[in-house]
């Protein structure tokens, strides 16, 4: 198998918590030398735990880790730098001198003091590409304020659109936005190194969590944009697909996703309800729409009268997008998830992968995330290209 496809890309990580994190672990993923550069006590998700993973060190002592930190830094080598030493600012300098990329979550500004800022750096190593992950982005009337998670969640609408219509705004089950973020921060960084091979130049990268969390609301903000409707949540159902929510089962819940009419026809046959693909409210989706508060309750009463696997079978037999209510524990034991070999264990350690395969390269997911300060101040001897 061909080596992975980022090998020889050289990464310095002066990020914490999660969405730098996240960006570094993929490049790691895919191949890169990440350097992940901590202040003496560590990245804060190292304490936020439990559940915590005991593992020796090269000196014989144990280290204590949360599972938090674990989820994000897989891959790295750690160095500790005291920026208040100006002995480990000139390391830093240096490490960075031969790096093609910087990832930085600090606030505006922050770096600028210590001569670790774009501009000076870039005037060192003119091809750096260097990604700024804040919460609100460079500039505009919020750039100097701090951002986390969740109070991006709230600020972007995804929390309005999240929960009961009856019930309090609701958060997702995740750090949502700063996933995202490092998403769209892996992309900015490959465009950028793609465009310096034309140019030879590198360039800032300017990430806001709001500007992510906004950007994902989709149809949504579409509804709004182009619609004139201010959307709120539905609980579990579709804004504009009908039927495509959660369903009731005798012992449990199921989800139906009906995305054309076919699949709502076939719905129909299996829960005995033949008639009513041909009935003019329930004919069309946007009919289905309008009329979902008198479709979806003969729905609901046919789906109750069946036991959830049962139902998924038939469903599944017909054509029709359905699936159960997994937890944490059911969804990492599906039997396609184990299947497609998601679960991973370098160095003994159980995590996930980046959900990506390539048809040559490999991926590298060897190492498990570093030990605080157990890594070395410089790259490997093969730059990228």
């Amino acid at each position: 198998m061909a080596e992975a496809p980022l090998k020889g890309l050289r990464v310095v990580e002066l990020a914490r918590i999660l969405a730098g994190p996240w960006i570094g672990q993929t490049l790691a993923d895919l191949g890169a030398e990440v350097v992940k550069v901590e202040a003496p006590e560590g990245d804060d998700t190292r304490r936020w735990g439990p559940p915590f993973i005991e593992r020796p060190r090269a000196d014989g002592t144990t280290e204590r880790v949360a599972a938090y930190f674990h989820a994000a830094n897989r891959g790295k080598t750690s160095v500790t730098c005291d920026f208040n030493d100006p002995a480990d600012l000139d390391r830093l300098r240096a490490l960075i001198d031969d790096a093609d990329v910087v990832v930085e979550n600090f606030k505006v500004g922050g770096l600028a003091r210590f001569g670790l800022d774009y501009d000076t750096l870039s005037a060192r190593n003119p091809g750096l590409v260097y990604a700024s992950i804040t919460g609100f982005g460079q500039d505009g009337p919020r750039a100097t304020q701090p951002g986390y998670d969740f109070l991006i969640q709230g600020m972007s609408g995804i929390m309005d659109l999240t929960g009961a219509p009856d019930g309090e705004p609701q958060k997702v089950g995740v750090a949502w936005i700063d996933i995202f973020t490092g998403l769209y921060g892996v992309i900015a960084v490959q465009a950028a190194l793609a465009e310096r091979q034309r140019s030879g130049r590198g360039q800032h990268l300017d990430l806001s969590l709001l500007d992510c969390g906004v950007a994902v609301l989709a149809n949504q903000a579409m509804n709004h944009l182009l619609g004139g409707m201010v959307p709120h949540r539905l609980g579990n159902a579709h804004p504009n697909i009908v039927p495509y929510q959660l369903f009731p089962a005798s012992d449990g819940h199921l989800i139906l996703a009906c995305g054309n009419d076919r699949q709502f026809a076939a719905l129909c046959r299996v829960l005995g309800l033949p008639d009513l693909p041909a009935d003019p409210d329930f004919a069309t989706n946007p009919a289905r729409v309008a009329h979902r508060d008198r479709l979806v309750p003969m729905l609901t009463a046919a789906t109750s009268r069946r036991t959830r696997a049962e139902l998924i079978a038939l469903m599944e037999g017909a054509g029709v997008p359905a699936g159960p209510v997994n937890d944490v524990a059911e969804a990492l034991s599906e039997p396609q998830i184990l299947a497609r070999g998601l679960q991973i264990a370098p160095e003994g350690i159980a995590g996930l992968r980046t959900p990506i395969r390539f048809g040559r390269s490999r991926m590298a997911h060897d190492r498990a995330a570093p030990a605080l300060g157990e890594g070395g101040w410089s790259f490997g001897k093969d730059p990228a290209p």
